[in-house]
């Protein structure tokens, strides 16, 4: 045995945490040199585990022999055997996705399946899922982070232990692995695909690594290195990053404001806005963009797929993209309460009483006189062309000038939903009622709409 690469195996399992002797171990193994080290390190080493494999039917017969070479595999190590068949091309046309993304995503849904209910396979319970990505991998994760553009948390490569998932070979180079199965006398299945440059992976591993080589013949093996300062460096940028966001982020309803006078006077500026809106879906690429909204007029706005950046007066708002409903909600007479997507109207009748003071004055509550009121009511999103007469005045206005002398963000006015009635608007909801149909001292009953938010 190479018992440098098994002490090397159990030092970096010890140094970096990653499980202990006590743990079962779900190795996931594909039958190819590095899974196949994989399973004997652990083995001679004393770690307790089971192989789980995925025929992902690519291949053809070559897929089914794979399946049938890890099975025997379980046997010569006597462990618990679980294997799943994908329909892999399916799920990539009805996902919209790669092969490699479909692989990917069908692979970890299952492992993850595994070790949260593993009972279902009446195996003993994994506390962890094992794969064995190795340096070589690694310095190739990096090399793609870095010509994609992901900054310098790509920078850090794969992590040696993301929750559940662990990944002991990091320590070790391809050439060290396959030495070891060498010596060792180990069988393993070649995988036809790896030999393809149609994958960006494959393509840097047979083209770009050997050409930089060529040149730093230790270029793998300093990059690994350098991780471990990215890795670190990563944590310390991650602290500012949180210290700078704990300062500039105000969370209201949902959304987030930053007052834009204190964002200008924040360094490195362009880093720290990238940092806030990436988790919002937002693109490096955006980030000029959002840079100008500092210096632009109100109302300016920029989206992502799943969100808004918002430039309101001292303010950038970053809010969620809301599918603007059509929908229009009938009010009957004999309705006590109305939710929509802002939240209820409860509708109650009230005698008049000659002491005004003693009416509710809120903001939220709407008070009618009924003889003036007609139903069916209909509730609705407000749209362009509304219009009504505000309480205490008796020229009507339009109730987009209404709301920006309110002075609303767009993120609030797309909020904002109307009662109507005839087509006349008797109440802005949670804003104004309309003069019209105000309560006076002629008023006998009294219609009270209240509005609760969600």
């Amino acid at each position: 045995m190479n018992e440098t690469l098994i002490d090397s195996f159990r030092h970096f399992v010890t140094s970096e945490q990653l499980f202990t002797p006590d743990d079962m171990l779900l190795l996931t193994v594909s039958g190819g040199i590095d899974s196949v080290v994989l399973c004997e390190l652990c083995y001679s080493a004393g770690y307790k585990f089971i192989i789980a494999h995925c025929n992902f039917q690519l291949r053809g017969d070559e897929s089914d022999k794979d399946e049938q070479f890890v099975q025997a595999l379980a046997k010569k190590y006597a462990v618990r055997f679980l294997v799943k068949k994908f329909d892999t091309n399916a799920y990539a046309q009805a996902q919209k996705c790669s092969i490699q993304v479909a692989a990917r995503e069908l692979r970890y849904q299952w492992f993850n399946e595994i070790v949260s209910s593993s009972r279902i396979y009446e195996a003993a319970n994994p506390q962890y899922i094992v794969t064995a990505h190795h340096a070589d991998d690694n310095a190739e994760t990096v090399l793609m982070n870095l010509f994609k553009g992901t900054g310098i948390s790509g920078m850090r490569g794969i992590l040696p232990k993301t929750g559940r998932l662990v990944r002991p070979l990091l320590f070790a180079q391809k050439k060290e692995l396959l030495s070891f199965a060498t010596k060792n006398g180990l069988v393993y299945r070649e995988d036809s695909s790896n030999a393809s440059d149609k994958y960006s992976r494959n393509y840097i591993r047979h083209n770009i690594v050997p050409a930089v080589e060529a040149i730093y013949p230790q270029a793998s093996v300093n990059i690994n290195k350098t991780i471990t300062h990215f890795r670190d460096a990563d944590v310390l940028y991650n602290q500012a990053i949180e210290h700078h966001k704990k300062k500039l982020l105000e969370f209201r309803n949902g959304e987030v404001y930053i007052p834009v006078l204190k964002l200008l006077q924040a360094s490195p500026l362009h880093t720290i806005i990238f940092e806030i809106i990436k988790a919002y879906g937002f693109s490096s690429a955006q980030t000029d963009e959002v840079l100008k909204l500092l210096n632009s007029e109100t109302g300016r706005f920029i989206v992502s797929p799943t969100h808004r950046v918002l430039k309101n007066r001292n303010w950038i708002i970053i809010s969620p993209l809301q599918a603007k409903s059509d929908a229009i909600i009938v009010v009957d007479k004999e309705s006590e309460v109305i939710f929509f997507e802002n939240g209820r109207l409860s509708f109650s009748h009230k005698k008049y009483q000659e002491n005004k003071s003693a009416l509710p004055s809120a903001q939220n509550i709407a008070l009618l006189d009924v003889k003036d009121i007609r139903f069916p009511l209909l509730l609705r999103r407000w749209k362009q062309g509304d219009y009504f007469y505000p309480l205490g005045m008796t020229k009507k206005k339009k109730i987009a000038r209404f709301l920006i002398d309110r002075k609303m963000s767009l993120v609030e006015k797309e909020k904002v939903w109307v009662l109507e009635m005839n087509k006349k608007i008797i109440w802005v909801v949670n804003q104004r009622t309309d003069n019209r149909f105000k309560v006076n001292d002629k008023t006998t009953d009294i219609l009270q709409i209240k509005f609760q938010p969600a």
